[in-house]
């Protein structure tokens, strides 16, 4: 049996440091913090991450992530 194992990591996520469990995808992040992936563009290491890339995309110790938040109005 394959025991999964979880070590802190450390990533920049909107400019501040923050220490999660890892390494997890850009969805678990964004379920992690409670956000809404259909409301929301990700950049992982300066790169836009297109959402069906969200479950594939493994977030790493020193990682830089960005979540922007779409905003309606008019």
């Amino acid at each position: 049996m394959r025991v999964s194992v979880c070590h802190p990591v450390t990533i920049m996520l909107n400019g501040e440091p923050r220490e999660l469990p890892g390494p997890l995808t850009v969805a678990q992040l964004l379920a992690r913090l409670e956000i809404d992936a259909r409301r929301v563009a990700v950049e992982h290491n300066l790169a836009i991450v297109k959402r069906a890339a969200f479950d594939a995309t493994t977030i790493r110790d020193g990682d830089s992530i960005e979540i922007v938040n779409f905003v309606g109005g008019g």
